[in-house]
């Protein structure tokens, strides 16, 4: 178990009590389990770890009625108790999402994060009250993964494990990632991949994963991390868990996003990179690959953003912006099109400079 000191960056930190702990492994408040899911073997396990413990809440459910068991007078409110519940569910559908570009399916282990990043766009997607929620039936979710990719034969069927989620910090809990990835490294035409901001994978190491599985890390710029990314790994962290992963074969790959631009943003992007090459080893399996996302955000995002962190000192200016409307259907502010060439240029440069084995997948 790993424990980040997040500090109120230009106080005194001795005497702040603005100072928070938080643990990388999920520590839930409460834990909600949904009507008939002990039905599952997952769900028998998880009652049984955690019914002793008395500083948690178990709350078994008889109707599907969840969200009253979390309180909060306010949106601010509703959003840390969210972020403090755990809800093991089933997923009753399954029909699986579609995840273009990255992937053909989003592949629904888990839902909901513990972080408390700021500009993430699950702070709209998943409402008032964003709870971490396990689906418990992995199993059918595999087996209906496996007929997706019998459709698909003799092509290659790609599953993303983290389009709304990341599943990292409730594994010890669930197991769905080693499930999951032994299930891909044992299917020649499926492959599987994830992004976390955690770095607690130790598990995941020893695992026959046969190259199938595709771990990747969100990572920035230590301001970055430390102004809007509460209740994460530290970049230096995310980075060494990267290279744990790349050491046991997996392929791997760096998500930069979002990035900002703001004084010194050059110099501590190219140390960002720096420090990520110089700790590669050169004899990497696979080329590691990168994608590379400038902030933006919606007028419901922002919105709710000032709702939920009223202090926040995310750059969400309309005038310093382009409206741009994206691939579905609604409209975004991003950074106005000769700074976007200017992230483009730099990133291209940097990373062709500073690596070799790699693949850039796309700078947006």
């Amino acid at each position: 178990m790993y424990i980040l000191y997040y500090f109120k960056k230009g106080v005194d930190n001795t005497a702040c009590f603005r100072c928070f702990i938080y643990i990388i492994m999920f520590s839930p408040k409460r834990i909600i389990f949904e009507k008939d899911v002990l039905e599952h073997d997952m769900a028998k396990e998880i009652y049984h770890k955690f019914q002793d413990e008395r500083k948690i809440e178990i709350i078994n459910l008889t109707s599907n009625k969840l969200k009253q068991h979390i309180p909060g007078e306010d949106l601010s409110a509703q959003y840390k108790e969210g972020k403090k519940t755990l809800v093991i569910g089933a997923k009753k559908s399954l029909k699986f999402q579609t995840c273009k570009p990255s992937a053909h399916y989003q592949l629904p282990l888990v839902s909901g994060c513990m972080g408390q990043c700021q500009y993430c766009y699950l702070n709209t997607m998943l409402g008032d009250k964003p709870f971490i929620k396990v689906h418990a039936n992995i199993d059918e979710i595999l087996n209906q993964a496996e007929k997706y990719i019998e459709e698909r034969i003799p092509e290659i069927t790609i599953f993303e494990g983290a389009a709304t989620s990341d599943p990292v910090p409730v594994e010890p809990y669930t197991h769905s990632l080693e499930k999951a990835i032994v299930f891909f490294g044992e299917n020649p035409y499926g492959r599987f991949r994830f992004v976390t901001k955690y770095n607690d994978v130790d598990t995941l190491l020893n695992l026959e994963h046969n190259g199938h599985t595709e771990i990747r890390f969100s990572i920035n710029t230590s301001s970055i991390i430390d102004e809007y990314e509460h209740g994460t790994a530290s970049r230096d962290k995310r980075i060494e868990a990267g290279i744990k992963v790349a050491k046991a074969g997996y392929p791997i790959g760096f998500l930069i996003a979002p990035v900002f631009i703001y004084p010194d943003w050059k110099e501590e992007y190219h140390d960002l990179l720096l420090n990520l090459s110089n700790k590669l080893t050169d004899d990497l399996k696979y080329p590691v690959t990168f994608e590379v996302i400038s902030h933006r955000y919606t007028t419901i995002a922002k919105n709710r953003i000032l709702q939920v962190f009223p202090e926040t000192k995310l750059p969400m200016n309309e005038e310093e912006r382009k409206f741009k409307y994206g691939q579905f259907g609604y409209g975004k502010y991003v950074y106005p099109k000769e700074i976007i060439e200017e992230i483009k240029q730099f990133f291209t440069k940097e990373i062709e400079r500073l690596f070799s084995n790699k693949e850039v997948k796309y700078i947006i």
